[in-house]
């Protein structure tokens, strides 16, 4: 049976979130806008029980000044969410700029959250094929 994940881009005002249960078809969600820490634990929580997920992807920039302090901080706020199922580390370098460019020309520049979920769909697809590499 596959595995049913979901992929977080963890950012200071927006969380995006995206979803995979089968062959790869990576789906964005709405993303989570960030009142406080707790409040987006628990939005995130939410999605996870929401959409049954076995298994969690998380986006980290790996290399660069920030990556040490960014992990700190994505590593608690993986507490906060208190999930059961696997976590993964998946790269995130360059994700963002990926999905602006995806959608550039498609719709005024929103931060809605939209580029935080296509991030997350970019860094899910990104730990699939890393995983059929093997």
């Amino acid at each position: 049976m596959m595995k049913k994940y979901i992929a977080i881009d963890v950012g200071l005002k927006r969380i995006g979130l995206a979803y995979c249960a089968h062959k790869g078809i990576v789906t964005p969600l709405p993303a989570v806008l960030r009142k406080n820490r707790n409040q987006a634990a628990n939005d995130v929580k939410k999605v996870l029980l929401e959409w049954e997920a076995d298994a969690l992807v998380v986006g980290i920039p790996l290399g660069g000044s920030s990556e040490a302090e960014m992990k700190r901080r994505i590593e608690h706020f993986m507490k906060l969410i208190d999930f059961s199922g696997d976590i993964y580390f998946q790269d995130e370098a360059g994700s963002s700029l990926e999905a602006e460019n995806m959608i550039k020309g498609e719709m005024k520049y929103i931060r809605d959250g939209r580029i935080d979920s296509i991030s997350a769909m970019i860094i899910l697809q990104r730990y699939i094929q890393s995983v059929r590499a093997g």
